[in-house]
C-alpha cells in the first residue's frame, strides 16, 4: 500500500469559544461571538461580509471575512490579494484597539494602510482615502504608547456605500 492509496481523513475543525472581541475563551464557554463559515463563501460574498462587520464595529469578524477572501485570492493569483490582505490587517488592527492595544493596534493599522494606498482612492467599493486617512490619524493617536497606557478615542470609519 502506497501513501498515495491511503484516505486521509481530516477531523473536523472544533471551533473555539470566543468573546466579543474576538479573543479565544475556555471550550465549553458560551461564545459571546459566532462567526459564519467563511471558507464556504465566494471572495465576494467575504468582501460583503468584511465590509458589513466593519462597519457594524466587530473588527474581528472583518478582519477574519478579509483574511479569507485574501487567501482565496492569494490562492487564484487574483490582483486583489494585497488589497484584501490590508483590509484584513486594517480589521485587526481596530480588534486591537478594542482589546486595549494600542501597539499591536499601530503596527496593523500601519501595514493595512500601506497596502490598500496602493489601489487608489476607491476600490471594490470601499473610499479606500478616507479609510486610510482616517486610519493614520488613529495611528498618530496611538503612536508611542504601550499596553499600560490609556486608550485615547479612536473615531473609526466607516467603509461600506453611505
Amino acid at each position: 500500500m502506497t501513501e498515495d492509496s491511503i484516505e486521509r481523513v481530516t477531523p473536523p475543525k472544533t471551533e473555539r469559544p470566543r468573546d466579543e472581541f474576538g479573543r479565544p475563551m475556555p471550550y465549553g464557554t458560551e461564545p459571546r461571538l459566532v462567526l459564519p463559515d467563511f471558507d464556504v463563501m465566494s471572495m465576494d460574498e467575504c468582501h460583503r461580509r468584511g465590509i458589513e462587520y466593519f462597519d457594524a464595529g466587530v473588527y474581528f469578524g472583518a478582519h477574519e471575512a478579509w483574511e479569507t477572501a485574501w487567501r482565496m485570492a492569494r490562492k487564484a493569483e487574483d490582483p486583489d490579494e494585497e488589497f484584501f490582505k490590508g483590509l484584513s490587517q486594517l480589521g485587526a488592527g481596530y480588534t486591537h484597539v478594542q482589546r486595549g492595544n494600542p501597539r499591536g493596534a499601530h503596527t496593523l493599522m500601519h501595514r493595512g494602510v500601506s497596502r490598500i494606498r496602493a489601489y487608489g482612492a476607491r476600490h471594490r467599493g470601499i473610499d479606500v482615502e478616507t479609510l486610510a486617512s482616517a486610519s493614520e490619524a488613529n495611528m498618530s493617536r496611538l503612536e508611542g504608547l504601550g499596553r499600560s497606557d490609556a486608550m485615547p478615542q479612536i473615531e473609526t470609519p466607516h467603509v461600506g456605500a453611505p
